[in-house]
């Protein structure tokens, strides 16, 4: 979810209301589309990016004071959860509040992965608080967190509405038995293309994408590993959960061979946007976050998942080691979790929801985002999906060199 200066400055103006009446993160973000920044969606979440080896971070774990402490620390995403537009407050963090008698001082100040793990790197490693008690991170950093031993272990027997856990994301290989996260929102990664751009063709496999003629010079991919090479191993009948170096350098060839022949035109991030949207891309890997933002305009683009798959990933919420507030946190887990309440936020935010059962609440409360397959895919579609596989730094090297040698990033 790294956001260009640019996109963070237009979300904090457009947060304190500098536009009228109601502003949805869908709205937000549209905006940022066809304004030339960043766009809502897996790219601005999902980086590339792996786990770290083993490096348990020094200190006891602290006491849990959140008996006599009812204070919750979180740290999030911008615009990733519900706003009231008239009050600037979450009606969501005002009903836990009011339910559990804890206050939550809830902090925007996530704007990348990487630069916020620099910035409570070093308190997790001497394993002191960060003074943060929840945290949001994207799945690969997820992982790396967990093999540093930087996160609490969850009690499940305090969060029981994880049973609402969708089951497509309840086992990723780096956290198995969610142990340490819970999935806050998701995504998928596939294919779009704008029907106006390929003529009406429809677009339905990677090897269609890399090899049709009619589209040479007019594909992208994107720059993040994980996302682009995990539909190049899926195309090759490969898991990107459980792969090989000699799976992944077969599917570093396929991705230079559509390079080399000039197919693929560029490697994107959320830039892809703008050009799907006018024509001049007519087909890419894409996120569906970006594409469910751009049919609110250009109805006619189209999100497919490829006949072989498609990667889906998550930003997670987790416990720091040095929070002395994990009952209080785990509480918010548990809440947030409720169907009703997930439906809520994901009235406002329109990311895939983890939380099962929230599709029937928003019947009540949005009934136009009932039947959204990008919002609430169904158990079909999400069985065509996969979460890629963790990776130690050694593998992250040689992986990344790898896929740079072919992007020119």
């Amino acid at each position: 979810m790294s956001d260009s200066s640019e996109a963070a400055d237009l979300v904090r103006r457009l947060n304190a209301g500098l536009n009228g009446g109601q502003v949805s993160r869908r709205t937000v973000l549209r905006g940022m589309v066809f304004g030339g920044a960043m766009v809502a969606g897996g790219g601005i979440l999902a980086a590339c990016g792996t786990s770290g080896s083993k490096s348990k971070g020094g200190g006891a774990t602290p006491k849990d004071i959140s008996a006599t402490d009812k204070v919750l620390n979180w740290s999030n995403w911008p615009l990733y959860i519900d706003v009231d537009d008239k009050t600037k407050k979450h009606p969501t963090l005002d009903q836990f509040t009011a339910k559990t008698g804890i206050k939550v001082n809830y902090t925007e100040d996530i704007n990348d992965n990487n630069e916020f793990f620099g910035k409570i790197r070093p308190q997790l490693a001497a394993g002191k608080s960060t003074g943060r008690d929840l945290i949001v991170m994207t799945d690969w950093m997820a992982s790396r967190l967990i093999k540093f031993g930087y996160l609490q272990k969850l009690d499940h027997t305090k969060i029981p509405n994880a049973k609402n856990l969708r089951k497509a994301l309840a086992a990723p290989q780096w956290d198995p038995n969610r142990d340490y996260t819970l999935p806050w929102q998701s995504g998928m990664t596939g294919i779009a293309y704008n029907p106006k751009a390929t003529g009406g063709k429809k677009i339905e496999s990677i090897d269609q994408l890399l090899t049709d003629s009619s589209l040479k010079g007019k594909v992208t991919a994107l720059t993040e590993m994980p996302d682009t090479m995990g539909l190049m191993l899926l195309s090759l009948g490969k898991d990107p959960s459980n792969f090989s170096d000699s799976d992944f350098s077969a599917a570093i060839d396929k991705l230079k061979s559509a390079v080399s022949s000039g197919q693929i035109r560029q490697f994107t991030g959320n830039d892809y946007a703008k050009g799907l949207a006018a024509g001049d891309i007519a087909a890419c890997i894409a996120w569906s976050g970006d594409v469910f933002q751009l049919q609110t305009d250009s109805p006619d683009i189209q999100f497919v998942i490829p006949d072989a798959g498609a990667m889906l990933w998550s930003d997670n919420m987790m416990i720091p080691i040095g929070s002395d507030h994990q009952s209080n946190a785990e509480a918010a887990m548990n809440f947030f979790y409720d169907p009703t309440v997930a439906a809520t936020v994901e009235d406002y935010v329109d990311y895939i929801c983890p939380v099962q059962g929230a599709q029937d609440a928003m019947k009540t409360i949005d009934p136009d985002l009932v039947d959204s397959q990008l919002i609430f895919p169904d158990d079909a579609t999400l069985a065509k999906t996969h979460i890629f596989m963790g990776l130690d730094e050694t593998q992250l090297k040689k992986y990344t060199d790898m896929f740079t040698a072919v992007t020119g990033a």
